[in-house]
């Protein structure tokens, strides 16, 4: 057996796993270098980075199955957000100010995480309705709800932050627990991409719309269930967020819509729908929370972290036109 065959019959996935590895090496021997330290053996850095890029990846979850239909969900960040001011005012204390309800304080947990997510599944569905029976590109309804979400958020209080969460509430995003449920949700959605009807319809859309319309398929309503989930994802991530920060503001998850995209199309999912993996997309998440991390452990400075993961992003573009291109000349 050649060794040949033996790459053939890896998972899809490993070449980018191996990337991974290639980075996470290279940061290492860079710091050994120049700063004298370890990178991958401070055990405090690595749970840090896990931590960071946990809210990341849930909303990259989402983003993941909207692209696999061959659309665009740039307003996650923003949603997310909204969700968190959200959460926020309805998991304060007695005595804290509730800009919606004063009134309505110490309630149940589960109330201020439903809110959260209802109100992500609320501006998805939004954004489905609009891309599914308009035709205009994913990318205007999308950029609109991040734009409204946004300006929503700081209307909500007026631009203040949110404070004096419940103990019950902010456990959410306490020590392990974003990890544990960026997790549960890459594993649900993993199988419901790979092994049901949902998810045959989703690549279906992808790859080939019309044959799925002839196949049978409702269009417009998929779409919008897809972005549904993709909003709710993004409420999840917004409750986690601001349970971890203790706190709700109007300015949380800035950029993480990008973050989110540039995981999923990193991880192997491609822009022109019909193709990607859950599980490439966790990769591409620890991707960047790696390149983030080992940029700050050379003390280099932010913005260069921003050029980094942009030059990525391209190079990950221009890879998987590239690989479209050459299976279309087969």
């Amino acid at each position: 057996m050649t060794l040949g065959i033996n790459l053939r019959r890896l998972p899809a996935d490993a070449s980018i796993f191996f990337i991974l590895i290639a980075i996470a090496a290279l940061f290492e021997v860079i710091g050994w270098m120049v700063v004298g330290q370890s990178f991958l053996l401070n055990s405090r850095r690595l749970v840090i980075m896990v931590l960071q890029v946990s809210i990341v990846g849930i909303i990259a979850v989402g983003v993941t199955q909207v692209i696999i239909t061959a659309g665009i969900d740039l307003s996650g960040g923003a949603v997310a957000a909204l969700a968190a001011m959200t959460a926020a005012s309805l998991a304060q204390t007695s005595g804290a100010f509730s800009p919606l309800y004063p009134g309505l304080l110490d309630l149940p947990v589960v109330v201020p995480i439903l809110a959260g997510i209802a109100i992500g599944m609320a501006a998805g569905w939004l954004n489905g309705a609009i891309t599914a029976t308009t035709g205009v590109p994913p990318f205007i309804p999308t950029l609109g709800m991040l734009v409204a979400a946004r300006g929503i958020a700081v209307l909500y209080t007026e631009g203040q932050p949110i404070f004096g969460l419940t103990p019950e509430f902010i456990a959410i995003g306490q020590g392990i627990w974003p990890v544990v449920i960026f997790l549960a949700v890459a594993l649900l959605f993993h199988i419901l991409l790979s092994r049901t009807l949902y998810g045959r319809r989703t690549y279906a859309i992808g790859s080939n719309e019309e044959a799925a319309r002839i196949a049978g398929i409702n269009i417009p309503r998929h779409k919008i269930l897809v972005y549904t989930i993709a909003g709710g994802l993004s409420g999840l991530a917004g409750v986690v967020m601001c349970a971890r920060a203790t706190m709700g503001q109007p300015g949380m998850g800035l950029m993480y819509e990008l973050d989110a995209i540039s995981a999923a199309v990193i991880g192997g999912t491609s822009l022109f729908g019909g193709k990607g993996r859950i599980s490439g997309t966790v990769i591409g998440v620890c991707i960047l929370g790696v390149i983030t991390s080992g940029f700050t452990f050379l003390r280099i400075d932010f913005y260069y972290q921003e050029i980094a993961k942009g030059m990525i992003i391209v190079v990950a573009v221009i890879s998987d036109q590239y690989r479209q291109r050459r299976l279309a000349s087969r």
